[in-house]
């Protein structure tokens, strides 16, 4: 039986984070008087809406996401990153996506988005697979994004059957994210993965995530071991809320002959199951791109998505090069 860990206990006795982790609840008088100053931005959807899954919380088709070629998560480009939040935010994007590890995003996020803090779903990710490493980690993300809580946060690309048995063991990941939970610290739990279905699919048979972020295309779907006729069963059963990724596959999708961005998240967003996307951005002309084609979705039939998977057929190889990732 494991001694129940809050958030004070665990900074002061947890001896990974005795030398210097503080609570992220206490934001400088500097970064206060930016939030009380900030301007308020138009905070209304203009996209279509979906609950996502048994949160009960209804987002906006189109999320922002934080890994990429992107100025979002790159230190000495805070400018760029700055008006692409910004931009995001007044084009009615609620979902921002960010992780412990993707360089300066979640310092990006945390100078812009505390004033409309309660108007947004902020989820965050941790790669760290024991109870103290991932403590550790929320802390610090906690800190970056100048908030005391998180919407989702979840297991980052969880690849290996046996990383599941590390998660799932007395002082795995899954301890820090049930104690957290529990003192409000984060709503919601969940699970993400690029590399094995199977992987993804087992542990949302293991455990009762909300959210689960994987990878899911129209040219994955060409693969020998898809993610979405894996997965998708999985957690509509268990009424999971499903975010996709890997859209574009870093725009490698958007090329003549292949695919344009209509396609591409016409495809995803169609899938029985799927709840929303997150497509990264370079520029904020690009992010007003991916938002029109969010704005104007319909439904495709399955001859539709039937047709853009034989598009992608003689091309799946090289796009979906982050299955290989761990």
């Amino acid at each position: 039986m494991i001694e129940k860990t809050t958030r004070r206990n665990f900074i002061i006795t947890s001896a990974t984070v005795a030398s210097g982790i503080l609570c992220a609840t206490t934001i400088n008088k500097q970064t206060q008087a930016k939030v009380a100053s900030a301007e308020k931005l138009p905070t209304t959807s203009t996209m279509p809406e979906r609950v996502l899954g048994k949160t009960g919380v209804k987002v906006p088709l189109l999320g922002l996401g934080g890994a990429g070629k992107t100025p979002v998560d790159k230190s000495g480009q805070e400018k760029e990153a700055t008006a692409i939040i910004e931009a995001a935010l007044s084009l009615g994007i609620r979902y921002f996506d960010t992780a412990a590890s993707y360089g300066a995003n979640e310092k990006h996020l945390g100078k812009v988005l505390p004033p409309y803090r309660k108007e947004i779903f902020l989820a965050s990710k941790t790669g760290r697979r024991d109870r103290d490493g991932a403590w550790q980690e929320l802390e610090r993300s906690l800190k970056r994004l100048n908030t005391d809580y998180l919407d989702s946060w979840q297991l980052h690309h969880v690849s290996f059957m046996e990383t599941l048995d590390q998660i799932f063991a007395s002082q795995g990941a899954i301890k820090a994210m049930e104690e957290a939970k529990e003192q409000g610290i984060v709503k919601f739990t969940g699970i993400t993965g690029h590399h094995e279905p199977d992987v993804i699919a087992e542990g949302l048979r293991r455990y009762p995530f909300d959210t689960t972020l994987v990878s899911i295309n129209a040219a994955d779907q060409n693969h020998p071991r898809p993610f979405a006729p894996t997965v998708l069963p999985v957690a509509q059963q268990k009424n999971v809320g499903v975010i996709g990724m890997k859209i574009p596959a870093y725009g490698k999708l958007l090329r003549p002959g292949v695919l344009n961005m209509q396609e591409a998240m016409g495809y995803v967003l169609s899938l029985p199951g799927v709840h929303c996307c997150v497509i990264a951005t370079e520029s904020v002309e690009m992010l007003k791109s991916n938002v029109r084609v969010a704005q104007g979705f319909q439904k495709l039939s399955r001859e539709d998505m039937g047709a853009i998977e034989q598009k992608t057929a003689s091309v799946w190889q090289e796009n979906t090069f982050f299955r290989s990732w761990t």
